[in-house]
């Protein structure tokens, strides 16, 4: 798994991770363990990474610590 921080956080349900290789989109229906609701800019997370319909996103999202 790779981990990031959470860049930002959208009221429609997706956002942004910073990782390694740069920025990734991830949808509330990627987090586990935890509710999109519950999020916070600036948080650590780990993530696998997957392809959407436009391109690359984070997937299976879960906050570290």
């Amino acid at each position: 798994m790779s981990q990031g921080t959470i860049k930002k956080l959208t009221e429609k349900g997706f956002g942004f991770i910073q990782g390694d290789r740069g920025e990734l989109f991830f949808h509330h229906s990627s987090v586990s363990g935890a509710n999109f609701d519950d999020l916070r800019e600036g948080q650590s997370v780990e993530y696998t990474e997957g392809q959407g319909p436009k391109g690359p996103r984070a997937e299976n999202v879960k906050v570290i610590g």
